[in-house]
């Protein structure tokens, strides 16, 4: 066990790595001015970041790929379509209230929509969602089809709210789209999609195991794009500033005081991880109760997996928290204020490149992609075009912060774009571009891009913080879908040159040299 932590460590080393030195070498520069206890501050939250990310990805190996898997099979066995739609969609529901990226985000809208409303939108978005995404499998229908008609009926919503003059809601309504695929939902999710496709096999089956996640990114935005039409419009267009706690992004300078902050941190995120882990193990014994039966021995193996599972969250989300939270945001604010919109946007594009490999679930999904490719998709080829989607994302977001305009600008031909692309590449590429780009928000996503962002906004643009500075983490879940697909389209053209090049060799052999033997 003790050689398996730290193999995860080191993974998780070099995930966080390039992002901590980043922060670290800027803040030796004009360009960004940390004092010496809040950069120690920053380097032991980046030391807890590394730790929380290793054992959260040990526990996801033991327990929640598994418990996913298992829940997947088992239900197909049942062969009840009703008693399957139900549990899928509690399940679903109470992974994502799980979901500590979703509670971030949530954290940081409370003054103007209360947070349970919002996290159980969401959680029956994914609920739903996740009941047609097996459906999908069961029925073997085409992910393209359904990925088109629900976008559809997504921008139809959006313009209903547009109507309406809601138009400051809508970004964050994209954004937990990629908010809710996180660390949590990503293993269990992929796992039950895996284990269901396998029980009933056939022709596909590789396909089918992905798409739960891209389908499911789709279910928290149509949900939440609905409590628009609830939410009081007088305090949403509002000033922007008035609608956040902007104290929550400050550090203090004190050592002391901040250690007190992150002891206060700490406990309020263990009574946080506790209840939701709690929701999802209870309702997961019930599960295994009814229907699994798993051997002791196996069980076992599980617990000790939610206890790492546990205990990697509640170091990853404080260090994220007290250390990553009022960092971004400082860094964007006095990039902002002291150079302009050219450095943000350089800064931005790099962030971007880095911060997705300190993602839990990335690692989760590349993993599983190359494993059941067989070696098809590599996992470095993957990060790298991951890296590159978020770091154009990051950067794009940043000239829209600056030149003030709506994030449907970018979402609407991007999306067009993404689907497109869906009918020129292998079925395979399509469904695992749409789970990647949910993956790549996760909590780091959450907790420092977002407050970057919301960092140089609080400059530019104060006014219109809700409009101009969420709306970043949509953007980091949809290019991915754009460059992962370029990547299929990239090996499909060599596969059609290679042919090509295999013909005219055969073509252009001597018929001399042929020897007849009639």
């Amino acid at each position: 066990m003790l050689k398996q932590i730290l193999l995860k460590i080191k993974e998780s080393l070099i995930s966080v790595l390039p992002i901590s030195l980043l922060v670290l070498i800027l803040s030796f520069t004009p360009l960004f001015d940390l004092t010496g206890s809040q950069r120690l501050i920053f380097i032991l939250a980046s030391i807890f970041l590394v730790i929380g990310i290793a054992l959260f990805n040990l526990g996801a190996d033991m327990a929640m790929s598994v418990i996913g898997e298992q829940v997947g099979s088992a239900l197909m066995k049942s062969k009840k379509l009703w008693i399957i739609a139900l549990v899928l969609f509690f399940m679903g529901m109470l992974i994502t209230v799980a979901e500590p990226d979703l509670s971030v985000l949530a954290n940081q809208v409370s003054k103007f929509l209360n947070n349970w409303a919002l996290i159980f939108a969401v959680g029956a978005g994914v609920g739903i969602f996740l009941v047609i995404a097996v459906l999908k499998i069961i029925f073997k229908k085409d992910l393209s089809a359904m990925l088109i008609f629900f976008y559809m009926m997504l921008f139809a919503i959006t313009a209903l709210l547009l109507e309406r003059g809601a138009k400051n809601f809508l970004a964050l309504a994209y954004d937990t789209g990629g908010v809710t695929t996180g660390p949590i939902t990503v293993p269990f999710i992929m796992a039950l999609g895996l284990g269901i496709a396998t029980t009933i096999g056939g022709r596909g089956a590789k396909e089918n195991s992905f798409g739960l996640v891209s389908l499911c990114s789709i279910g928290p935005i149509i949900a939440v794009l609905f409590l628009g039409f609830f939410v009081d419009l007088d305090t949403l267009n509002s000033s922007g500033s008035s609608l956040f706690d902007m104290t929550k992004y400050f550090m203090s300078e004190d050592f002391g005081e901040v250690m007190v902050q992150y002891g206060y941190t700490v406990l309020n995120t263990i009574k946080e991880v506790t209840i939701a882990l709690g929701l999802v193990v209870g309702f997961f014994l019930i599960i295994n109760f009814i229907f699994i039966k798993l051997p002791k021995r196996k069980m076992i193996k599980i617990a000790i997996g939610i206890g790492y599972t546990f205990l990697g969250l509640v170091l990853f989300l404080s260090a994220a928290s007290i250390g990553f939270l009022s960092v971004g945001f400082a860094m964007g604010n006095q990039m902002a204020t002291n150079y302009g919109p050219v450095p943000i946007i350089i800064i931005g594009f790099v962030l971007g490149l880095v911060v997705v490999l300190a993602e839990p679930a990335v690692h989760v999904l590349t993993h599983q992609v190359e494993e059941v490719t067989m070696g098809g998709v590599k996992k470095k080829t993957m990060l790298i075009a991951l890296c590159i989607g978020v770091g154009i994302s990051i950067g794009l977001s940043m000239i829209r912060i600056y030149f003030d305009f709506s994030i449907l600008y970018y979402l609407i031909p991007g999306y067009i774009i993404s689907l497109g692309l869906s009918f020129f590449v292998p079925k395979i590429y399509t469904s695992i571009a749409f789970d990647s780009g949910g993956v790549a928000s996760g909590p780091l996503t959450s907790s420092f891009i977002l407050p970057f962002a919301i960092g140089a906004c609080y400059y530019f643009h104060p006014a219109n913080l809700l409009n101009d500075a969420f709306g970043i983490v949509a953007m980091v879940a949809m290019t991915p879908l754009i460059t992962i697909q370029i990547l299929g389209l990239n090996s499909q053209i060599k596969l059609k040159v290679r042919r090509s090049h295999r013909l005219k060799k055969i073509n252009s052999s001597d018929d001399e040299q042929i020897i007849n033997f009639m």
